[in-house]
């Protein structure tokens, strides 16, 4: 897996700038981007966000979480759109007898969705991807379109 410090790193170097070259850049302390580099530093929220926007790649990628450069805007274009072309979902397969551990109401991973930790969990994921900038620029982009749709 990836880290953090070494997408930063190859971010960096992809673009051919140095180290203070970058920190001037993003307006960071003129060592900033060193420390994030070999990890004496975790980057706030804000600066990860700032170095994010700066690369043109999405915070999960900056972060190591992902190996997709897209932004969620790139990638939810599609969302608020007025006629989208339905799309069947797959058939599932046969279920095989015994593969399904169940408990007294479902499967386990029945269980596991409908646990409170992992709601809490998702709940968060959910909230924080929406009030990041890419977020909120997705949400005004589909109430724009949502509201141009009713006039």
């Amino acid at each position: 897996m990836v880290t953090m410090a070494q997408r930063i790193e190859a971010l960096r170097t992809e673009t051919g700038l140095s180290r203070p070259a970058l920190s001037a850049a993003l307006g960071f302390p003129k060592n900033a981007v060193e420390k994030f580099e070999t990890g004496r530093q975790t980057p706030t929220k804000e600066q990860q966000e700032k170095m994010a926007a700066y690369f043109g790649v999405s915070i999960f990628y900056l972060r190591g979480e992902s190996s997709d450069r897209t932004r969620q805007d790139d990638w939810m274009d599609f969302a608020g759109v007025e006629d989208p072309t339905p799309v069947s979902a797959p058939k599932p397969p046969a279920a095989k007898p015994g593969k399904a551990v169940k408990t007294g109401e479902g499967t386990v991973l029945d269980a596991v969705l409908s646990g409170r930790q992992f709601q809490d969990l998702l709940r968060s994921a959910v909230l924080d991807t929406l009030s990041s900038p890419e977020g909120q620029e997705l949400i005004a982009k589909v109430v724009r379109r949502e509201l141009e749709r009713r006039r």
